[in-house]
C-alpha cells in the first residue's frame, strides 16, 4: 500500500489532501489537512508519493464546494480511527448541508449516551477529514462555536459558507 499526496489552494489556505492506493483495493482517501491544524502533519511525510492524477476526484469536489456548486461529497475514504471514532465520524456524514447540531445531539445519533459528550468531541476534534466529513457543524451545547482542528476562523467561515454568507477567502 502507497501513501499518495497532493496539495490544493482553498479559502481556508493550502489543503493537504492524502490516501492509500493499492492494486487491491484502489484508491481511498485518508485525511484533509487545513494549514495551522492541531494533531496532523504539515506536510507530506518523507515516504508518500505525489500523485495528483489520483486525487483529482478530491480536487473537483472540494472546488465545487468552496464555488457552492456542490453539497456533499461521494468519495471512498478510509480514516484511520478506532471503531467509536468511525462511528462518530459516520454521524457527522448526516448532518446536513448548512446545519448544525450540538455535541449532545451528535452523541444521540450515533446512539450513544449524552454523558459521552467529551469522548464524542474528542473524536470530532480527531477527524482526519475535515470539510469532507463536516465537523465544522458541531456546535457547543448553547449554540457557540466551540473546538475545531483548523482554528475558530475556519469554523466560522465554512458554517458562513454553507449559509452563502462567507467573502473572500480567510488566508
Amino acid at each position: 500500500m502507497t501513501t499518495v499526496f497532493t496539495t490544493m489552494d482553498s479559502p481556508l489556505g493550502t489543503l493537504l489532501l492524502s490516501g492509500t492506493l493499492d492494486e487491491e483495493h484502489g484508491f481511498a482517501l485518508t485525511a484533509v489537512t487545513a494549514p495551522g491544524q492541531k494533531y496532523a502533519l504539515a506536510e507530506p511525510a518523507a515516504d508518500w508519493q505525489p500523485d495528483p492524477d489520483t486525487l483529482a476526484p478530491v480536487v473537483e469536489q472540494l472546488t465545487a464546494y468552496f464555488a457552492g456548486e456542490r453539497t456533499t461529497f461521494d468519495l471512498p475514504l478510509a480514516p484511520v480511527g478506532t471503531e467509536f471514532r468511525r462511528r462518530i465520524w459516520q454521524s457527522i456524514d448526516d448532518i446536513p448541508y448548512g446545519t448544525t447540531v450540538t455535541y449532545g445531539q451528535l452523541a444521540d445519533a450515533a446512539g450513544q449516551s449524552p454523558n459521552a459528550v467529551r469522548a464524542v468531541g474528542g473524536a470530532v476534534g480527531a477527524n482526519p477529514l475535515l470539510i469532507i466529513r463536516p465537523c465544522h457543524r458541531v456546535m457547543g451545547a448553547n449554540g457557540s462555536l466551540t473546538g475545531f482542528a483548523a482554528g475558530i476562523d475556519a469554523k466560522r467561515w465554512l458554517l458562513a459558507h454553507e449559509n452563502g454568507k462567507a467573502t473572500g477567502q480567510l488566508f
